[in-house]
């Protein structure tokens, strides 16, 4: 299984990015797909989350101007920030999770966003 990140960059404060996610390898059905972020000196955190149905999650931190979504049939993701601030700057990490039979838990490389002030 392989996920690959793409759209990482440097964007000024108060712009947009879209982050993708391409997974292969298998099937993921039933399976929750994923953003974190890890800033440096800080623990890896949840930005926002999808179930194979649509369901959402989000940071309180990204809540409001982020829309996360999915392509069950491509096996992608997609994640747009809005009104980035300094505070989004970050390695984001695409992750893919069953947590029934058959479990699996998967990362992507990451891909570094920088917003400027």
């Amino acid at each position: 299984v392989q996920l690959q990140a793409f759209g990482g960059g440097l964007v000024q404060a108060g712009g947009s990015l879209t982050l993708s996610c391409a997974a292969s390898g298998s099937t993921f059905s039933s399976a929750y797909m994923g953003w974190y972020r890890q800033a440096p000196g800080k623990q890896r955190e949840l930005v926002a989350r999808i179930s194979s149905g649509g369901t959402t999650d989000y940071a309180d931190s990204v809540k409001g101007r982020s829309t996360i979504s999915r392509d069950n049939a491509q096996n992608t993701m997609s994640l747009q920030i809005n009104a980035l601030k300094p505070e989004d700057t970050a390695v984001y990490y695409c992750n893919i999770i069953r947590i029934l039979a058959p479990t699996f838990n998967y990362w992507g490389q990451g891909t570094l966003v920088t917003v400027s002030s």
